[in-house]
């Protein structure tokens, strides 16, 4: 295959995907050096290690997202980054929040800094919601799914925090009670919710 045809179909790729990682031409048997000489000639940019983006393209505010998920397909975002990303919180986290499975290995990167929860069974797998972000699919676990996370760990981030998320689910209408009391009977933590979605009814 031509040189050109590999830098259009890279451009294509782009252009569909947000975010393209390097490894990933390699399985199509696409040269590496095909990327640098579409970045030499300002075709594409290189946005972190391994990690490229059309040129031209408008990042949002949650674009660190959309490159976490390009270089950690697997990861979910979940407490603290999934009420910011839902827009449920005033806390404003200075890292990352993660789920992976229980046995799995601790992703690295060294910016931006990781928080990794550890989940197992269905408080890993269900409630995963799917988003475009900058052209890029990231997961991160629904509303109702965060909020009741929130009060499984309430003893990493406060109390306080669960509450304003529960809160503010309510007072939005972003999640049903019905929803609210699913995820908490599957995280295990229907006692401990149950007076305060009581009270916020």
């Amino acid at each position: 295959m031509s040189t050109t045809t590999h830098a259009q179909r890279i451009l294509r790729l782009a252009s569909r995907r947000g975010l393209l990682r390097a490894r990933d031409l390699a399985r199509d048997d696409i040269p590496r050096a095909t990327l640098s000489r579409l970045v030499a000639r300002g075709e594409l940019t290189q946005v972190s290690r391994g990690l490229y983006a059309l040129p031209r393209q408008t990042r949002s505010g949650q674009y660190q997202l959309a490159e976490i998920a390009a270089r950690i397909p697997q990861s979910v975002f979940c407490l603290l980054t999934a009420l910011r990303f839902h827009q449920l919180t005033t806390q404003s986290p200075h890292e990352v929040w993660l789920a992976i499975p229980n046995k799995a290995h601790a992703p690295k990167l060294d910016y931006p800094p990781l928080h990794i929860v550890r989940f197992s069974g269905s408080s890993l797998t269900a409630g995963i919601e799917s988003h475009n972000v900058d052209g890029a699919l990231i997961r991160v676990y629904s509303v109702a799914k965060t909020v009741a996370d929130c009060f499984k760990y309430r003893n990493k981030i406060g109390l306080d925090v669960a509450l304003e998320a529960l809160r503010e689910c309510r007072r939005e209408k972003r999640a049903s009670n019905d929803e609210l009391w699913h995820y908490a009977k599957l995280c295990r933590v229907a006692n401990v919710m149950r007076p305060y979605l009581e009270s916020i009814e």
